[in-house]
Protein backbone atom coordinates (compact mmCIF):
# COMPACT_ATOMS: atom_id res chain seq x y z
CA UNK A 1 0.00 0.00 0.00
CA UNK A 2 1.32 3.35 -1.00
CA UNK A 3 0.95 6.19 1.42
CA UNK A 4 -0.89 9.23 0.19
CA UNK A 5 1.04 12.49 0.22
CA UNK A 6 0.12 14.85 3.02
CA UNK A 7 0.07 18.62 2.54
CA UNK A 8 2.37 20.13 5.11
CA UNK A 9 2.57 23.91 5.32
CA UNK A 10 6.12 25.04 4.73
CA UNK A 11 7.28 27.92 6.89
CA UNK A 12 9.78 30.02 5.02
CA UNK A 13 11.76 31.90 7.62
CA UNK A 14 13.61 33.82 4.90
CA UNK A 15 10.32 35.16 3.53
CA UNK A 16 9.31 36.40 6.97
CA UNK A 17 12.68 38.12 7.42
CA UNK A 18 12.43 39.71 3.97
CA UNK A 19 8.95 41.02 4.79
CA UNK A 20 10.23 42.57 8.02
CA UNK A 21 13.12 44.18 6.15
CA UNK A 22 10.73 45.60 3.54
CA UNK A 23 8.62 47.18 6.28
CA UNK A 24 11.72 48.72 7.84
CA UNK A 25 12.86 50.03 4.45
CA UNK A 26 9.49 51.70 3.86
CA UNK A 27 10.15 53.85 6.90
CA UNK A 28 13.59 54.89 5.68
CA UNK A 29 13.94 57.92 3.46
CA UNK A 30 15.14 57.66 -0.11
CA UNK A 31 18.10 60.03 -0.01
CA UNK A 32 18.27 60.25 -3.82
CA UNK A 33 14.56 61.05 -4.32
CA UNK A 34 15.00 64.83 -4.16
CA UNK A 35 18.14 66.71 -5.05
CA UNK A 36 19.09 70.38 -5.05
CA UNK A 37 19.93 71.60 -8.52
CA UNK A 38 22.81 74.00 -9.19
CA UNK A 39 22.04 77.71 -9.27
CA UNK A 40 20.53 78.29 -5.84
CA UNK A 41 20.90 81.78 -4.41
CA UNK A 42 23.62 82.30 -1.83
CA UNK A 43 21.15 83.26 0.90
CA UNK A 44 18.97 80.19 0.21
CA UNK A 45 15.83 82.14 -0.67
CA UNK A 46 15.68 80.72 -4.20
CA UNK A 47 16.45 77.20 -5.32
CA UNK A 48 15.46 74.53 -7.80
CA UNK A 49 14.96 70.89 -6.92
CA UNK A 50 14.61 67.70 -8.92
CA UNK A 51 12.30 64.93 -7.76
CA UNK A 52 12.86 61.50 -9.28
CA UNK A 53 10.01 59.21 -10.43
CA UNK A 54 7.26 61.82 -10.09
CA UNK A 55 5.00 63.60 -12.55
CA UNK A 56 2.26 66.24 -12.79
CA UNK A 57 0.21 64.54 -10.07
CA UNK A 58 2.69 65.52 -7.37
CA UNK A 59 4.00 68.60 -9.16
CA UNK A 60 0.71 70.47 -9.41
CA UNK A 61 -0.47 69.56 -5.90
CA UNK A 62 2.88 70.47 -4.34
CA UNK A 63 3.08 73.75 -6.27
CA UNK A 64 -0.41 74.67 -5.07
CA UNK A 65 0.35 73.89 -1.42
CA UNK A 66 3.70 75.71 -1.47
CA UNK A 67 2.11 78.80 -3.03
CA UNK A 68 -0.42 78.91 -0.15
CA UNK A 69 2.52 79.72 2.15
CA UNK A 70 2.59 83.53 2.60
CA UNK A 71 6.41 83.45 2.80
CA UNK A 72 6.68 82.07 -0.75
CA UNK A 73 6.99 84.55 -3.59
CA UNK A 74 7.07 82.05 -6.47
CA UNK A 75 6.73 78.32 -7.00
CA UNK A 76 6.58 76.58 -10.34
CA UNK A 77 7.31 73.14 -11.68
CA UNK A 78 8.11 71.50 -14.99
CA UNK A 79 8.60 68.07 -16.45
CA UNK A 80 11.80 68.48 -18.50
CA UNK A 81 10.97 65.66 -20.95
CA UNK A 82 7.97 63.33 -21.13
CA UNK A 83 10.12 60.21 -21.44
CA UNK A 84 12.02 60.96 -18.21
CA UNK A 85 10.33 60.53 -14.84
CA UNK A 86 11.72 63.72 -13.37
CA UNK A 87 9.98 66.71 -11.85
CA UNK A 88 11.79 70.04 -11.51
CA UNK A 89 10.41 72.53 -9.00
CA UNK A 90 11.57 76.11 -8.41
CA UNK A 91 10.86 77.96 -5.16
CA UNK A 92 11.57 81.61 -4.34
CA UNK A 93 10.78 83.10 -0.92
CA UNK A 94 10.61 86.63 0.44
CA UNK A 95 13.57 85.96 2.73
CA UNK A 96 12.06 84.93 6.07
CA UNK A 97 12.49 81.23 5.25
CA UNK A 98 14.71 79.36 2.82
CA UNK A 99 13.52 77.53 -0.27
CA UNK A 100 14.47 74.24 1.39
CA UNK A 101 12.29 75.09 4.41
CA UNK A 102 9.42 76.02 2.08
CA UNK A 103 9.77 72.68 0.31
CA UNK A 104 9.77 70.78 3.62
CA UNK A 105 6.70 72.69 4.84
CA UNK A 106 4.93 72.08 1.53
CA UNK A 107 5.63 68.35 1.64
CA UNK A 108 4.45 68.15 5.26
CA UNK A 109 1.29 70.15 4.50
CA UNK A 110 0.48 68.04 1.45
CA UNK A 111 0.99 64.84 3.46
CA UNK A 112 -1.34 66.12 6.20
CA UNK A 113 -3.96 67.10 3.61
CA UNK A 114 -3.85 63.63 2.05
CA UNK A 115 -4.23 62.04 5.49
CA UNK A 116 -7.31 64.14 6.26
CA UNK A 117 -8.89 63.35 2.89
CA UNK A 118 -8.22 59.63 3.38
CA UNK A 119 -9.72 59.68 6.89
CA UNK A 120 -12.86 61.54 5.76
CA UNK A 121 -13.29 59.19 2.80
CA UNK A 122 -12.94 56.11 5.04
CA UNK A 123 -15.43 57.53 7.55
CA UNK A 124 -18.04 58.07 4.83
CA UNK A 125 -17.52 54.60 3.37
CA UNK A 126 -17.82 52.95 6.80
CA UNK A 127 -20.92 55.01 7.64
CA UNK A 128 -22.65 53.72 4.52
CA UNK A 129 -25.96 55.20 3.44
CA UNK A 130 -24.72 56.19 0.01
CA UNK A 131 -26.28 55.36 -3.30
CA UNK A 132 -24.54 53.62 -6.15
CA UNK A 133 -25.47 54.07 -9.76
CA UNK A 134 -26.25 51.09 -11.91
Amino acid sequence: MAEEPVDVPIVDENAEQEQEQEQEQEQEYDLEKIRLLPGASEDGTAASFQVIDEDHTLGNALRYIIMKNPEVEFCGYSIPHPSENKLNIRIQTYGNITAVEALHQGLDNLSELCTVVEEKFSEKIEAGGYKTTA
